[in-house]
């Protein structure tokens, strides 16, 4: 009786530890994923305060393109006032954005002087920087991802990410396909 006791006691204890061991990967990896968000966040943030000034510069040299000017414009304000919004509906209003940036860039082809300005190549720069940023920090943020949702998906892991309310993350991806080419958005 005294043997199966304490067989018992150290099948309780192995119980435990792989549930400490297991939570405590889970806790590691959604605080990844929380990283990676910031890391988004942060690149999100910077693109968005570049295209104000980038604006400026554009304005005075494409007076009669206002529908591009005001769609880059609407496109800002409808992500700045998503900020709180979870990955699948930034990802959707990021890409509207991208798009109109994308059709500002190339209408900018057809003015010579706006591509020879100095203030507008530099935005250029720092812009197409800030966008290889969002590229690496979403990718990140969705391989941190990947790795929660096969913690919460798997067996028996799943066991206690159901116990303890642990819920597969939502990956930031770009809408549709065109999206996804890297934009050119070199002058020379």
């Amino acid at each position: 009786m005294e043997l199966l006791g304490w067989i018992f006691l150290g099948l309780l204890i192995v119980i435990i530890g792989y549930i400490i061991i297991v939570y405590n990967n889970f806790i590691k990896n959604r605080q990844l994923v929380e990283e990676g968000w910031s890391g988004i966040d942060v690149q999100l943030k910077r693109r968005a305060n570049l295209i104000p000034n980038m604006l400026e510069t554009v304005k005075g040299y494409m007076g009669h393109e206002k529908g591009v000017l005001e769609a880059v414009t609407n496109a800002r304000a409808a992500v700045q006032n998503a900020a709180s919004a979870g990955p699948a509906e930034r990802s959707k209003l990021e890409s509207v954005l991208s798009g109109a940036l994308g059709k500002l860039i190339a209408i900018a082809e057809n003015y010579p002087e706006l591509k020879a300005n100095t203030t507008f190549l530099e935005f250029q720069g720092a812009l197409q920087m800030v966008e290889d940023e969002i590229q690496l920090s979403r990718r990140y943020y969705n391989g941190s991802v990947r790795n929660l949702n096969i913690l919460v998906e798997s067996f028996p892991s799943n066991i206690i990410a159901n116990i303890f309310k642990f819920e597969k993350a939502e990956y930031f991806e770009l809408e549709n396909e065109t999206d996804r080419a890297v934009p050119n958005i070199s002058f020379s």
